[in-house]
């Protein structure tokens, strides 16, 4: 009987989000964000009112607000199938996606993560994470304002993540549409927010250079996914 040379080998292999430093710090960081909920539900009321991006930035400080497992799953697929060299993460927080998108760029075999947080506190602690995990040398991470950050970013961009403020996607997403190469990802978390209507409203018009989904990722979220097909 004929065997195929090196598929023992290749069904065997584990990817860089099963090592156990990786899987370990996601559970650990997955089990703080469930344990957050109820003290966020009670402080719900705190940041319904007109706050500046720092403000908004300071009181959520403390808080992951994370992609959920499956669609952290979903975002380490996409970037493994589409072999980006440049992926751009708009909303580190604590770097649960980040690791996602990591690691993806460490089983490629080459890419980049360029990751954006205005928040201190969420910054240091995701270094810490990044180094933890080992995926430090593939992720950057632009510290400060993301409008002003990423207006130094160069070379062309493949794959965006979009997990930052909702209100920010559209002015996100047209600074770095000059730099998007032809098929480029662009994936927008909590399409079902009601300050998405403006980015929606873009990617979903064909005359923008996008062909958009949409998909729930929780009962009562979405994330919209957008090819671009034309630079």
């Amino acid at each position: 009987m004929l065997r195929r040379p090196g598929r023992h080998t290749l069904d065997n292999m584990a990817t860089t989000l099963q090592e156990p430093r990786v899987s370990t710090l996601l559970d650990t960081m997955y089990t703080e964000s469930k344990n957050q909920m109820s003290r966020l539900r009670e402080r719900g009321s705190d940041f319904n009112r007109p706050m500046t991006t720092a403000e908004r930035t300071e009181a959520m400080s403390e808080f992951y607000i994370p992609v959920t497992p499956e669609a952290g799953r979903l975002l380490y697929s996409l970037v493994r199938a589409t072999r980006p060299t440049t992926v751009v993460e708009f909303g580190m927080s604590f770097g649960i996606s980040a690791i996602h998108l990591a690691a993806a760029v460490r089983d490629n075999g080459s890419g980049r993560v360029v990751t954006t947080e205005l928040s201190e506190t969420k910054i240091a602690a995701a270094k810490r994470t990044f180094a933890e995990t080992g995926l430090d040398d593939v992720i950057t991470i632009l510290e400060g304002d993301a409008l002003i950050t990423l207006e130094s970013l160069d070379g062309a961009i493949d794959f965006i993540l979009l997990d930052g403020w909702k209100d920010l996607y559209l002015p996100v997403i047209e600074l770095l549409e000059p730099r998007l190469s032809t098929g480029a990802l662009v994936v927008a978390d909590n399409a079902s927010a009601a300050d998405m209507k403006p980015y929606l409203d873009h990617v979903r018009n064909p005359d923008n250079g996008y062909t958009s989904f949409n998909f729930l990722v929780r009962e009562s979220d979405s994330m919209e996914v957008s090819c671009r097909t034309n630079d």
